[in-house]
């Protein structure tokens, strides 16, 4: 009888022990994962792929019965409004309500959606910055000489530096001395360098950077097309401006998107052709070898139009404002770094080697758009296919700031200004479709009173992408990690900010002033 008795009471001891033990796990487990941490410990930090479906149920079980007693012990560690205080989700604005029980439903699916590689992860960088405004480098090496090359070049080094820092500065070290990833996007580290004071301004300007260059590259499409078809069929009594305006006319049909997936189809054919455009142009050039004209490259620079040609250089190579997401979603993080050498290495060399070759054919007679300097004989067939890359390249920057505008201003569930541009069976609502269409308008009627492809590219470049790509990085940098920099890096991070800054406000100032006097003189491209 003895015997039974201790031989319950140890198995009750048991039981309390291993209860006891798996409330502790699932604590950590729970808190871990509120502080962002749970990255670097699941499948998709560490690349455990194989990771079979009862541990992961198992771990999920364990986070939701950590929820439960935390609401059960009456919200502790909350704020007033009910939201846990280390709740780290993925807002433009950095800022949210928690996930839905739905989305938390969801996780394991979105958990287990296939990676990109890093070939694949490349593959969309160098559609960023391999993109039809290549053909505006040409014209920065008529007022730059071999310095617009070495700014080429230099750009190249830098940018590649600068998406670097700004992936580190999304990782932070645990209590064990491992880099755990702790936020998400480019909007999250803003916020971070903010706080405590201002814990939104950071993602508020960032916002305000993206939405700026996402509606100039709108408007840069627009007046390409305007451009491209008016120097097609010079002998039509059609001007530009009306040439922008049958563009913009096909480009209605994005107010009603409400999705990229039609869009989405066509990105893989717009950028073969694109490429083939370009070997087409290098051919031509090069067929004209005997006649380049070597003595018109010189060390010189127009001061009045070179920081024109910087901003368009620097627009060339903005990608920083989506390799958080990307990085996000590669199957190996580690192999980021050797995906931003590889392809920036590429850019630079096919960016220098076109815009070289271009400016020896043409020399001074280089235009804006390239492909303008082309022989009537086959300038039509490639502008024709440019116009359609443009046409159909539009709609991905279009919906990209529809919707930050679409969650900074109209969205309940984070108290915006205006209501929900949605109604609840998902239909779009009267003022939703307002607002893209106004969007459309408002492109065009900026290609229509300010038809400069290389002054609206060279003005984007200085004020958000030299802001993105040099001056934020490097201060992010500095202000999350520079307890733990080397002092070279504290020197390349000061001497990129400081020439970043150089570049932005010059580049700024005599963009504006061509505009103005293109304005004042009426002077189109």
């Amino acid at each position: 009888m003895a015997h039974l008795i201790r031989s319950k009471f140890q198995n009750k001891l048991s039981n309390a022990a291993t209860s006891v033990s798996n409330k502790s796990t699932a604590k950590v487990s729970g808190m871990m994962a509120r502080m962002g941490f749970q990255a670097a410990t699941d499948e998709e930090g560490l690349g455990f792929a194989a990771c079979d479906d009862l541990d992961y149920d198992h771990r999920q079980g364990l986070q939701m019965d950590i929820m439960k007693s935390d609401e059960m012990e009456g919200g502790m560690g909350r704020g007033e409004d009910g939201m846990a205080t280390g709740d780290s989700h993925y807002q433009r604005d950095g800022t949210g309500p928690p996930l839905s029980a739905s989305k938390a439903s969801g996780l394991g699916e979105e958990e287990k959606s296939p990676k990109i590689t890093a070939w694949e992860a490349g593959w969309n960088v160098t559609n960023a910055i391999q993109g039809m405004f290549v053909l505006g480098l040409p014209y920065a090496i008529l007022h730059g000489g071999y310095l617009g090359l070495f700014l080429i070049i230099f750009a190249a080094v830098v940018c590649c530096y600068t998406g670097k820092i700004l992936i580190a500065c999304l990782y932070e070290e645990d209590e064990d001395g491992q880099l755990v990833r702790v936020r998400d996007s480019y909007v999250d580290i803003a916020n971070a360098c903010c706080q405590p004071r201002f814990p939104s301004l950071g993602g508020h300007i960032v916002n305000v950077a993206q939405i700026i260059e996402l509606v100039m590259t709108c408007i840069l499409y627009v007046v390409v097309s305007g451009n491209l078809m008016y120097n097609s069929f010079p002998t039509l009594p059609i001007s530009q401006k009306s040439w922008a305006i049958m563009a913009t006319a096909a480009l209605l049909p994005c107010a009603f998107l409400k999705n990229l997936k039609s869009v989405s189809k066509f990105s893989l054919l717009c950028t073969i052709a694109h490429f083939v455009i370009n070997i087409l142009v290098i051919a031509y050039c090069l067929s004209r070898a005997r006649d380049w004209a070597w003595d018109k490259v010189k060390f010189y620079i127009d001061v009045k139009k070179f920081p024109i040609s910087i901003g368009i250089i620097v627009f060339s190579y903005t990608s920083q404002i989506f390799l958080p997401s990307l990085e996000g979603n590669m199957a190996k993080p580690s192999e980021f770094h050797c995906m931003m050498n590889w392809t920036h290495i590429a850019a630079c060399v096919l960016k220098g080697l076109f815009a070289l070759l271009a400016y020896l054919t043409w020399a001074d007679a280089t235009k804006e758009v390239i492909t303008d300097n082309l022989p009537s004989t086959i300038r039509a067939v490639v502008n024709l296919f440019l116009v359609s890359k443009a046409l159909l390249s539009y709609p991905l920057p279009f919906f990209a700031a529809v919707e930050v505008l679409e969650k900074s201003f109209f969205c309940e569930r984070e108290r915006t200004w205006f209501p929900d541009c949605y109604g609840g069976d998902g239909r779009l609502k009267p003022w939703g479709l307002t607002l893209r269409c106004t969007l459309v308008v408002f492109t065009l009627l900026m290609a229509i009173y300010v038809p400069h492809f290389a002054l609206l590219m060279g003005l984007t470049g200085s004020l958000t992408g030299a802001g993105l790509c040099f001056l934020l990085p490097s201060l992010f940098h500095l202000k999350l990690l520079w307890r733990k920099l080397l002092w070279h890096h504290v020197f390349f991070d000061v001497a990129i900010f400081v020439i970043g800054g150089i570049c932005a406000i010059s580049g700024f100032i005599h963009s504006m002033e061509g505009l103005v006097e293109a304005y004042k003189y009426g002077i189109e491209d």
